[in-house]
């Protein structure tokens, strides 16, 4: 596809934990956008960032924004009380799908798998676990697994968690408790309206955590995925699902556990992340390529979506 020639603001960065992602998403948007000849403005967000959109006055935003508040719907009502087009979901999608929750009571009565669990305060595992062990302890509006923890017999939190013990209950008054579930690290990126393919994830710390994600060489992508044909068809579908009912926008990014002594029954969604990272080491850039489009090409196609959604030319 082909976009006219179009005055593009990249937002990154901020301070959520995710910035230096964000930074490297940005400026490899804002470089394939340099390269395919449009006029780029990157900001990299503070507080007076309304101020520097207002001075910039773009065709478009590209939100390249991770974590919060460029994730979680702060941004985006920003963005439409400033009356600008910008690209990746609104700001209800947001709100809902930046908290694991909301994401729960919005996906499970249709039929989505997801863990069961419950949202704890912080200050009850110090007395008892919340559920049985192995579990998973997560934040309950984090993204790219900041500040998760596997507590199992054998682990060094202690019985119960110890104060001490460095955690996610150090930094967050309230956690998601969920069932640990066994088994292959899958993820499905959808674009547009098109799921593209599975990729399983294989870490070589054992857990696909932050530094695993994106630190080169950590983590092997398996892409696409070596799986029986029913359960790639089961991420693709149900990635599109998730897409769908969120109302996500521009692409998307739904993660999965797959108990694989347990066949489909086994696939879990952990997540859907509604502005999954363009880094080199990016998950949706890689399943896209291996489509035939480039990530120039992909980062058009993100645009064009948020340009018809605003009923402007694309």
């Amino acid at each position: 596809m082909s976009l006219p020639k179009l005055h593009v603001a990249v937002l990154m960065g901020g301070w959520s934990n995710e910035r230096p992602v964000s930074l490297m998403s940005g400026e490899g948007v804002a470089t394939a956008l340099a390269e395919r000849g449009h006029r780029v403005t990157r900001i990299d967000m503070d507080r007076d960032v309304a101020a520097r959109l207002a001075e910039a006055a773009p065709d478009v935003v590209f939100n390249a924004l991770h974590g919060t508040p460029g994730e979680d719907g702060t941004v985006q009502g920003m963005m439409d009380l400033m009356g600008l087009t910008y690209t990746h979901s609104g700001m209800v999608t947001s709100v809902i799908a930046i908290d694991k929750e909301l994401t729960k009571q919005a996906l499970v009565p249709h039929g989505i798998p997801m863990p069961g669990g419950r949202i704890v305060e912080t200050r009850e595992i110090f007395e008892r676990d919340p559920l049985a062990r192995p579990y998973v302890l997560k934040p309950v509006n984090e993204g790219s697994s900041v500040g998760v923890a596997i507590v199992t017999d054998e682990g060094n939190y202690g019985n119960p968690i110890s104060r001490d013990a460095k955690g996610p209950w150090q930094e967050f008054d309230r956690l998601l408790a969920e069932p640990f579930i066994r088994g292959r690290e899958l993820t499905t990126a959808v674009l547009g309206d098109r799921a593209l393919m599975v990729t399983e994830l294989k870490p070589k710390s054992g857990f696909y955590d932050f530094d695993a994600k994106y630190t080169e060489g950590m983590t092997e992508h398996v892409c696409p995925a070596d799986l029986p044909e029913d359960i790639t068809q089961a991420c693709l579908d149900i990635a599109l699902r998730a897409h769908r009912l969120l109302g996500c926008k521009g692409c998307s990014r739904t993660d999965f556990r797959w108990d694989d002594e347990r066949g489909v029954e086994g696939l879990f969604v952990l997540e859907t992340n509604t502005q999954p990272g363009m880094t080199p080491l990016s998950l949706v850039p890689e399943q896209a390529a291996k489509l035939g489009i480039s990530y120039g090409e992909l980062v058009e196609i993100i645009i064009a979506d948020a340009l018809a959604e605003k009923g402007k030319p694309a």
